[in-house]
């Protein structure tokens, strides 16, 4: 049985699976419309490399989470685009780009300010506060959007995608009726993945020493990001495979916590559409 996962969109969900991608999205006429994308033969043999899969994996992630959304957009709203494809290259890199400065901004550059005004004596309590700082930082942003009514149908969705990958993973049939008897919480979730990497960087940055220049911290900090993603993606990976293992469940534990905001409990229409998504590609 192979690995499948996805996302949310707007009226829908996306899943994956090692060769292929499926967008589910309901209309506003109530039929779901499927659209399905064969992968990249290349890149799914490059997941099988350790520490280098966990930086593709995040790449490809931003990449097919854009285009997705942006697909789910038109269907979800009936509104067909001028031209047959609006999601050119330079529009993508444009929006990743902007979306990249802003993230740096509020989740490195303040954390790691913050964490030199407080200025404690011990490197890793420096690093403790920068890391704690994050966290609060991201539990703060996703309570906010959750209290946007938009928001929250998108993370029913997200409820209703784990549903899904737990009826799958527990071999049982996929059906409506099967999912909702699951957890809206899964451990290979991408919030999950954010929650470890924050975890790490606390590890990685007290090899930083504290008498580094502040713009140094901060350069190193995002030069090191693709390190810190690859090692918490496979912290990631050992946590799914040994989720009963007690220090493999303190790693998960700060995600898991935080789903119970990204995630909402699903109505019978929501499984629907994660279900027609996830039968696409398995």
């Amino acid at each position: 049985m192979g690995n499948v996962g996805g996302q949310a969109v707007i009226e829908g969900v996306m899943m994956r699976s090692d060769k292929k991608m499926a967008i589910a999205v309901r209309n506003p006429k109530g039929k779901i419309v499927v659209k399905v994308k064969k992968l990249d033969l290349l890149s799914a043999r490059m997941k099988k490399w350790i520490f280098i899969r966990g930086v593709i994996n995040l790449v490809e992630m931003l990449i097919h989470g854009v285009k997705s959304l942006n697909y789910s957009v038109e269907v979800a709203t009936g509104e067909k685009p001028k031209k047959k494809n609006t999601t050119d290259w330079f529009t993508l890199f444009i929006v990743i780009f902007f979306s990249a400065i802003v993230g740096l901004a509020f989740f490195k550059l303040l954390p790691l300010w913050i964490a030199k005004v407080i200025n404690p004596e011990s490197n890793l309590l420096f690093n403790l506060i920068d890391g704690s700082v994050k966290l609060l930082l991201f539990v703060a942003y996703v309570y906010v959007i959750s209290l946007w009514k938009d928001m929250r149908r998108v993370f029913s969705y997200h409820g209703a995608e784990h549903k899904a990958v737990h009826c799958y993973e527990s071999k049982k049939k996929l059906t409506v009726q099967n999912a909702k008897k699951f957890s809206t919480v899964h451990c290979r979730c991408g919030t999950n993945f954010i929650a470890i990497v924050i975890m790490i960087s606390i590890v990685v940055y007290v090899f930083i020493p504290k008498t580094v220049p502040f713009m140094y911290k901060f350069l190193y900090r995002i030069l090191l990001l693709p390190i810190i993603a690859s090692i918490s993606y496979e912290v990631l990976k050992l946590g799914a495979k040994y989720e009963n293992n007690f220090l493999m469940r303190l790693f998960d534990q700060p995600g898991l916590w935080v789903q119970r905001i990204t995630t909402k409990e699903p109505d019978d229409k929501q499984l629907e559409v994660a279900l027609v998504a996830l039968k696409k590609v398995i």
